[in-house]
């Protein structure tokens, strides 16, 4: 003979399970929303997660659970502009359904090429209008573009004039997407402030390097107060090849921290070196570490 249903055990156990269920999804909601609205966000470099205008770039960055990526244009070399993908509005495409299906945005858009090639001497126009239409077209609002070994401004001071001249012009173009150019340069906080100011355009900023900065036994908190929140559009947040973030003695993290809140900043973290020398090749383990510290730091 079969027993009576307990409606009353199923009725409880349809409100324990609506109750689950309710907050579960409650949860899940909440944190991403969340990690829309986060004030800081942590991006990694593809070329130096080994990703470089990969389409695996995105799957390696969701992995290790940064939120974006910074795009490289490609190389450059002595080509005329960079050797980039993301003029072909196909291959563009592809990035662009990667970023979305991962959940994996673009932090920036680098031009890792002036690394060692000479913004002040080469042809630039057809780099710097290559790299605004791909901003343009993937909507993304901030350029990376570090002045490398040859447009070293503190050991070739001469170039200053021609630089200051290139950055007003390259300004007037991402200004009509209404982007930044955030450039870094080899100069401490007052003197890349001065650049900028004799640049004179709200669309060249600053990309804060902390590396830069303790290579040349610079306070990572002083200057970026010296800086101030309107010129800094952007931060590379690690330190040269040694030790990972979280066991660096020389970056105190939770300072840095007070210091842009206090100074009401928001925007990209984005991780560049603070390898473990003793596994420098192991990707996973060394960007995973450094964007979970972070984000334990920045997200909490």
């Amino acid at each position: 003979m079969v027993k009576p249903i307990n409606m009353k055990l199923n009725k409880n156990l349809i409100v324990v399970l609506f109750v689950t269920l309710s907050t579960t999804f409650n949860s899940c909601a909440t944190a991403q929303s969340s990690n829309k609205k986060q004030k800081y966000k942590v991006a990694v470099c593809d070329w130096m997660i080994l990703k470089r205008q990969k389409l695996g770039a995105f799957g390696l960055a969701a992995e290790i659970k940064a939120d974006g990526i910074e795009l490289d244009m490609g190389g450059l070399g002595n080509r005329p502009t960079f050797d980039s993908k993301l003029g072909d509005p196909v291959e563009r495409q592809k990035f662009l359904d990667k970023s979305k299906g991962t959940g994996v945005g673009i932090s920036s858009i680098a031009m890792s090429g002036f690394y060692a090639q000479s913004f002040a001497t080469r042809e630039i126009t057809p780099m710097i209008a290559d790299c605004i239409k791909a901003m343009k077209d993937m909507k993304v609002k901030v350029a990376y573009l570090p002045l490398g070994t040859q447009t070293d401004l503190v050991k070739n001071p001469e170039l200053r004039p021609e630089v200051i001249k290139r950055l007003q012009w390259a300004g007037k173009e991402v200004g009509k997407i209404g982007g930044v150019i955030a450039i870094e340069t080899s100069l401490d906080a007052t003197e890349e402030k001065k650049l900028l100011d004799e640049v004179g355009s709200k669309y060249i900023k600053s990309s804060f390097n902390f590396a830069n900065a303790l290579d040349n036994k610079r306070d990572i908190s002083s200057e970026l107060k010296i800086l101030g929140k309107k010129y800094v559009a952007q931060i590379h947040a690690s330190n040269t090849d040694q030790f990972w973030l979280e066991n660096d003695k020389a970056i105190d993290m939770p300072k840095i921290k007070q210091t842009l809140d206090e100074m009401k900043w928001s925007g990209w973290l984005i991780v560049e070196r603070s390898r473990d020398v003793t596994q420098v090749h192991n990707v996973k383990a060394n960007y995973g570490a450094n964007v979970a510290y972070l984000k334990k730091i920045f997200q909490n």
